[in-house]
């Protein structure tokens, strides 16, 4: 019986949110679609009459969302950032399948009430993956992402709202790192001294790219900063790219960010949680396909110096995580969700070895980056 009152009241707000969005038909169902750790995500059918086939029924759905406001502490800014983005792209290119937020009647892409956050957009049918070794599916996903960055290559970043303060800021990650250890509130300093020592050693290198930025070397450009794979919606027949989702974190940022974050998660041998830490490392196949994809779309807007930085920015934000669950181990794991008690130690001790592998193929990765360049 509870569960038939808790279905009644999400059926009841899900109508209340999509008849502020002014959504037409009749509410038929929802499903809620579970992937994802921050927002919780339905997808709402309505049946309505079709406009291409005056006097015909149709079913229609849309994605609606509860946006996490403890994870994203200014949703409007978010919100904001999103609806600059996805409004510019679709300017440019009218006919490309594209995200579309809906708005209220006073053209607002959120309503905010008592029972939280939420948003409205289109359904696209697709399929997604959450990982693969098929190098068609990743090269297309580089593809998705180089086109991400290419149709925003001429929108100006500073427009947009720094939404997750030093998101990417590799020094100030490793500050706070630092200030953990100094401080060892519950005593886990001394397991894992291998792993702080072995990051200090490399933090110069693992922080150029913020360094390159401060001094003006780098440009600010609008980015993606969450490229894992699973942010791409395909076509489930022939597996090309339909578009990038989740824009929560669109905000100013390197393309270098993008690019080694993608290679982090997709080019992995093993999970970034493995407990199998040897068998870590850069699978250079699936490198090559992804850069093949993102530098088809971005090497000819981007400067040298950040085509020379790309295959070390893998490295900084492989070492940039790193440091991140390790001084949430050491603070006692109050940031990243954990499963066990060691599991930011594992994630910390996977993305080393990761980084490890990747300072050894530097010079192939390099190479391949040339490789592609030279192609086009």
């Amino acid at each position: 019986m509870w569960e038939v009152s808790k279905k009644e009241n999400l059926d009841r707000k899900l109508i209340e949110v999509c008849r502020h969005f002014r959504i037409p038909g009749e509410y038929q169902f929802c499903e809620e679609i579970k992937v994802g750790n921050v927002n919780k995500t339905y997808k709402v059918t309505f049946e309505g009459e079709d406009p291409k086939n005056p006097g015909n029924m149709r079913l229609k759905s849309y994605i609606v969302q509860s946006v996490n406001t403890f994870a994203f502490k200014n949703p409007v800014q978010v919100m904001d950032n999103i609806d600059k983005v996805t409004e510019y792209i679709h300017a440019k290119d009218p006919g490309r399948c594209a995200l579309h937020y809906h708005h209220t009647a006073d053209r607002k892409t959120y309503i905010f009430d008592k029972s939280g956050f939420w948003r409205l957009f289109n359904f696209i049918p697709s399929v997604t993956y959450s990982a693969t070794e098929n190098l068609q599916v990743i090269r297309n996903a580089g593809l998705a992402f180089g086109n991400f960055q290419m149709l925003l290559s001429d929108f100006d970043a500073s427009q947009l709202h720094e939404t997750i303060p030093d998101f990417h800021n590799t020094i100030k990650r490793y500050e706070q790192m630092e200030e953990q250890i100094a401080i060892d509130p519950v005593d886990r300093v001394k397991e894992v001294r291998a792993e702080i020592d072995w990051l200090e050693s490399v933090k110069e290198q693992a922080c150029k790219l913020t360094q390159l930025q401060l001094d003006g070397v780098l440009p600010l450009r609008v980015t993606h900063n969450d490229t894992k794979i699973n942010n791409v919606l395909f076509d489930k027949d022939t597996d090309e790219a339909l578009v990038v989702i989740d824009l929560d974190t669109v905000m100013p940022g390197l393309v270098g960010h993008d690019f080694g974050d993608a290679v982090r998660f997709a080019a992995n041998f093993v999970e970034e949680d493995s407990l199998e830490t040897e068998k870590a490392g850069v699978n250079m196949e699936i490198f090559r396909a992804f850069a093949e994809g993102f530098l088809s779309k971005t090497a000819k807007s981007l400067t040298q110096p950040e085509l020379d930085t790309l295959a070390l920015s893998c490295l900084a934000l492989t070492c940039e995580l790193a440091t991140r669950f390790l001084a949430d181990y050491i603070a006692g794991d109050v940031y990243f969700k954990t499963n066990y008690d060691e599991h930011n130690l594992v994630r910390a001790r996977c993305q080393i070895a990761l980084a490890k592998d990747m300072l050894k193929k530097m010079p192939q990765m390099e190479s391949v980056i040339q490789d592609c360049v030279k192609k086009l």
